[in-house]
């Protein structure tokens, strides 16, 4: 969508990286992991970062998620300066405003699924009461309230992602970053998991997917490809789609 033609609450963007570099220095030899990259993510958006093992994508997901910070560059996420921003710091924006879906679930396993829904809310200092409410609304959208009590080897690798999933939501972030969310499943689970994707971004959520397959790909609204440390293309799934 052009800019101008955006409601006004929507022109500043959620996500905005600004010649963002990683530089590593390995044997002496200087690697740029990311290489001068600008991207621009409004709040809404179903974004795809797609690119093959050593592209740099896991580089821009650590950045995006204030996991690290820039060697170069500025990174803004919701109008907040991240890119200089001290590991206390970027804990606290990460608890506040992302919500994470991870390829191998990471649900520890002598919790129920109650309680690793609350989780990200009792690090945040939500009430108990307030905590258990807001984590079995989330397990009721994605379809698995009446099985709050379960441990998670009691559920299939489909289940535990929607567990996943529903502890990302709890604590209501700004941004849902999702690191290969279908990497461990079947196709026919992957499908299922993608289509809850789709469905929390139709209400409004602003998804960040990083994947190394074009066909999980082509599954949000905007793919930016990423190569060699480069943004090599930037634009709507269609079109990328055409050039596949």
């Amino acid at each position: 969508m052009d800019e101008t033609n955006r409601p006004a609450e929507e022109t500043h963007p959620l996500i905005e990286l600004k010649h963002i570099s990683k530089i590593y220095y390995l044997g002496g030899e200087e690697v740029r992991a990311s290489d001068d990259v600008n991207i621009s993510i409004h709040k809404g958006e179903f974004v795809a970062i797609v690119g093959k093992s050593g592209s740099g994508k896991s580089t821009l997901m650590n950045i995006i998620g204030a996991l690290d910070v820039p060697t170069l560059g500025e990174y803004y996420l919701g109008g907040e300066d991240v890119s200089k921003m001290a590991d206390k710091q970027l804990a606290r924006i990460r608890n506040r405003m992302i919500g994470f879906i991870f390829q191998q679930y990471n649900l520890l396993p002598k919790l129920n699924l109650l309680e690793n829904v609350e989780l990200p809310l009792l690090y945040a200092g939500v009430s108990a009461e307030e905590r258990k409410k807001r984590a079995l609304a989330s397990l009721e959208k994605v379809g698995l309230a009446e099985k709050w009590k379960n441990l998670p080897n009691q559920l299939s690798g489909g289940q535990q992602q929607r567990v996943s999933i529903a502890r990302a939501l709890a604590g209501d972030p700004s941004l849902i970053l999702a690191d290969e969310p279908t990497g461990a499943l079947d196709s026919r689970t992957s499908r299922e998991v993608l289509n809850f994707l789709k469905q929390i971004n139709e209400e409004g959520n602003t998804i960040v997917m990083i994947t190394h397959d074009n066909s999980i790909a082509l599954e949000a609204k905007r793919v930016i490809r990423i190569a060699d440390g480069h943004k090599i293309f930037d634009g709507d799934v269609k079109d990328y789609a055409a050039i596949l």
